[in-house]
């Protein structure tokens, strides 16, 4: 596969993304982009769960049920939730009705409202693990690890803090759409925009970091 393809409005992308218009907006707006509010780590870390064995379309395509099912992924309200909101989620046809997923969302939520208790907040754990130095733009996409050592050592603290279903392969798929990585390949109009984004908040990251 060619790793760019120029859209009709002439910018060039990574090919992936180009199924899809739910695609290419994610792929314009949102991967890449680094994030370090907790509601959005937590929602993504959850997603991520739910999109094991499945296409990341299926999951976008639903996001906004999963969101209206999770009370918007606060993670204090899902912490709470009981046998009867587990009951109720399997009954939600919006989303994907796997009950260890489901559970696995509420035990992220409890793992996350202790991180925040120890650390200050999950951001703090998860900008931990962002690669020391930014390496240069893939320019195949066979250049673009699934695995690598930080996702395996963040997927192993995820789960010593006691978050499921995220495995080394799920961690590094989180990284990237978190903008813990910048994977965009060499061309795509979005990388710039991620490099500066990162740029940015780099204040806030160095905070993260120092606070935990």
């Amino acid at each position: 596969m060619t790793p760019l393809v120029r859209g009709d409005d002439g910018r060039r992308r990574c090919a992936w993304c180009t199924a899809a218009p739910e695609y290419v907006a994610y792929h314009d707006e949102e991967w890449g982009r680094p994030v370090v509010d907790d509601t959005r780590l937590f929602e993504k870390l959850c997603l991520e769960g739910f999109q094991a064995g499945l296409s990341w379309l299926t999951i976008l395509r639903k996001r906004d049920n999963f969101r209206r099912a999770f009370h918007g992924f606060d993670p204090e309200r899902v912490a709470r939730y009981t046998e009867r909101d587990v009951t109720r989620l399997l009954g939600d046809a919006g989303i994907v009705r796997q009950r260890a997923k489901i559970e696995a969302a509420i035990s992220n939520a409890r793992a996350t409202l202790s991180v925040q208790d120890a650390l200050g907040s999950l951001g703090a754990l998860m900008w931990q693990f962002e690669p020391r130095g930014r390496p240069a733009a893939p320019k195949q996409f066979d250049e673009i690890p699934a695995v690598t050592a930080e996702s395996t050592a963040l997927a192993r603290e995820l789960k010593q803090r006691g978050f499921r279903f995220i495995g080394p392969t799920t961690a590094y798929a989180a990284m990237q759409s978190l903008g813990l990585v910048n994977d965009h390949v060499h061309g795509c109009h979005a990388r710039g925009p991620c490099a500066a984004d990162r740029r940015a908040l780099a204040p806030t990251i160095q905070d993260l970091r120092s606070s935990s």
